[in-house]
């Protein structure tokens, strides 16, 4: 068959079917000339070795998502923490700043641990009111001890007003360093209590 009158029934036939048959269509291999060679088989085969093969580990990954859990509490309980009248205030730089610091927290000091320890771990339900510290603590849940600790304080700075400073303590040095997160700025009167 001529190749423009081949070219002329797959595209009529295309357009009356409105693209059911697209030209693409296995059909259309009957249609062609004997000087077209058939594909063979050693082609297909070389075709489906192209393929890569995908390792399931990297589909699904257990540990991330049970970082990524651990993630989205500590978000919720931060909010929680801040209470309707400072949470609205902090939010935008609370989200674009702290918590992906926060997130960089977990995952730095999280990430290496086993499957049966990231396993047990929780996060503690309720971050502490008035002026103190705690925003959340992840702890084994098994053994009841704190991994990591996430405290927040409110600082007044001479000349610039009040901040609240976000921190953490790790398990590792009985709590006692602070490794900084970021500060974000109130204003120069007294905040809220957390939880308010």
């Amino acid at each position: 068959m001529k190749k423009w009158w081949q070219k002329s029934i797959i595209a009529l036939v295309a357009v009356v079917t409105l693209g059911a048959i697209s030209p693409n269509h296995e059909i259309w291999e009957t249609l062609r000339d004997d000087k077209d060679q058939p594909k063979s088989y050693a082609e297909e085969e070389r075709q489906q070795v192209v393929y890569d093969l995908v390792d399931p580990s990297e589909v699904y990954y257990q540990d991330r998502f049970i970082l990524e859990n651990v993630r989205k509490t500590a978000e919720e309980q931060a909010y929680l923490k801040f209470g309707s009248r400072i949470g609205p205030v902090i939010q935008g730089e609370f989200d674009s700043v702290i918590m992906p610091n926060i997130q960089r927290a977990i995952d730095l000091h999280l990430g290496e641990l086993p499957a049966e320890s990231l396993n047990r771990l929780a996060i503690s339900e309720k971050p502490a009111g008035d002026y103190s510290e705690k925003i959340f603590h992840i702890y084994d849940s098994e053994t009841n001890k704190d991994a990591i600790r996430f405290h927040v304080r409110t600082e007044k700075k001479p000349q610039e007003g009040f901040f609240f400073n976000f921190h953490y303590h790790l398990a590792e040095d009985d709590f006692q360093r602070h490794i900084e997160l970021g500060d974000i700025y109130w204003s120069k009167n007294t905040p809220p209590k957390w939880l308010s």
